[in-house]
């Protein structure tokens, strides 16, 4: 019992942190729509995978570098959870120079790579620009989450992110409408909001409740390559999400223009707080996984993903049922023009995107209790099949069989073939080295 209300505590807090946090691109989204209209939607959801991509790296960072701190500590090995740590600040703050050398000098290259015209160039060219030079605060905001998270505080995580979501949203009113700034508003909101979530961490160290420590170091191969390694799942997760924002908006641009581009938009906002209800589960069970894998103790580790899973399944049969029935006004929700078209688009493909979602649910967890338990290889193979292999022949096969309704089924058909091979993995690989524990 004691063991479940670990985990409830820890996946609740951990949904709705990472629900805040899907609210950063949906509130621009939202307002984008209500105030620069059909275009905007178009251009935003063509910058979403810097965005995704940017993030990837920080979860990359956070999550890989929490798993080796929680390991440690789990078996009293301060100096090296402090090393892993401080290995994790520094990658941070490499990364963040190139994000913001990639915005400051190539925005509008980026933009035209993800394929924006002449009408949508300059909206998107603005995005990826200020995005990136905001990039340190969202690096280092969310590794350090990651942190404060597996250092026993998830409700300081929580606050930390929710925090910024609700910063996000009023920042986003307020620039839009008020100061009439219109998309360089948008994505001002969208840079100074993990700001606030940044000072909830830093409070954490304030106050001396951390238990990682920064060390004068240099970085160290050795112990920084396994948090790649062990990160690496968390960033094809991201990365997985560009890709396929990337190559659904090439698809849609030829089936149905920026009309499409904008009805597959909204579906995508809404991937992104669906998928961000089962990452939140992942996260929050992934400081369970690692304590279990710290102490030796399988049976633990077992316990929490039977526990994970089965609240997976079943969030997932609600959320699926939701959007089925409530798909009219969803999509209405994003389309301040009313456009018939793009209502039409859209929800066809609510109720086709997100039959994915048991599956997605299954693969997110695997891939977090695989590289909670050190089992790099089936995390990150599972990863990349979902994220790359597997979602881009799919979506060009199916579009050339089927055309719109076929890039609509390409995401389920990916997540359920990749279920089948993660399941293979856990029955071949985790399960019997659980029974031999």
């Amino acid at each position: 019992m004691h063991l479940w209300k670990d985990f409830v505590r820890y996946a609740l807090l951990s949904m709705l942190g990472m629900l805040g946090l899907s609210c950063y691109i949906l509130a621009d989204t939202f307002f984008v729509a209500q105030g620069v209209g059909e275009t905007g939607l178009a251009a935003l959801n063509l910058a979403i995978p810097a965005y995704n991509l940017m993030n990837g790296t920080a979860l990359m960072l956070g999550m890989g570098g929490a798993i080796r701190y929680s390991v440690y500590r789990a078996r009293g090995e301060q100096d090296k959870a402090d090393a892993a740590f401080t290995d994790t600040m520094l990658l941070a703050a490499a990364f963040s120079v190139l994000f913001m050398l990639a915005g400051g000098l190539g925005s509008g290259l980026f933009a035209r790579l993800l394929g924006a015209n002449e009408e949508t160039l300059a909206l998107t060219d603005i995005y990826l620009f200020v995005l990136w030079l905001f990039s340190p605060a969202f690096l280092f905001s969310t590794s350090l989450m990651c942190f404060v998270r597996n250092d026993g505080a998830p409700a300081t995580a929580m606050l930390a992110t929710l925090s910024g979501s609700l910063a996000n949203i009023l920042l986003d009113y307020i620039l839009i409408f008020p100061c009439g700034l219109g998309m360089l508003g948008a994505v001002l909101a969208t840079g100074c909001s993990p700001l606030f979530g940044l000072a909830f961490c830093v409070a954490h160290i304030l106050r001396k409740k951390n238990g990682f420590h920064l060390r004068p170091r240099l970085l160290s191969v050795r112990l920084f390559a396994p948090v790649f390694s062990l990160g690496f799942p968390f960033f094809v997760e991201q990365l997985s999400s560009a890709v396929v924002i990337i190559t659904f908006n090439y698809l849609f641009l030829r089936l149905a223009g920026n009309t499409g581009v904008a009805a597959y938009g909204v579906v995508a906002n809404v991937s992104l707080v669906v998928l961000s209800l089962f990452n939140g589960i992942a996260q929050g069970a992934q400081p369970l996984f690692s304590r279990a894998r710290g102490g030796g103790n399988a049976a633990q580790s077992r316990a929490v993903l039977r526990y994970a899973l089965l609240s997976a399944l079943v969030l997932s049969a609600v959320l699926y049922a939701v959007l089925y029935i409530f798909a009219v006004p969803v999509s209405d929700f994003f389309n301040s023009e009313n456009s018939a078209a793009l209502r039409e688009i859209a929800v066809r493909g609510l109720k086709l995107y997100f039959l994915a979602t048991p599956f997605a649910a299954a693969n997110i967890l695997l891939c977090s209790y695989f590289s909670a338990e050190e089992m790099a290889f089936p995390a990150q193979l599972v990863s990349l099949l979902r994220g790359l292999i597997v979602i881009l022949p799919a979506a060009f096969i199916l579009c050339a069989l089927w055309q719109e309704i076929g890039v609509w089924l390409a995401f389920p058909v990916t997540e359920a073939l990749v279920c089948a091979v993660a399941a293979c993995f856990w029955a071949k690989y985790a399960r019997p080295r659980a029974q031999k524990k």
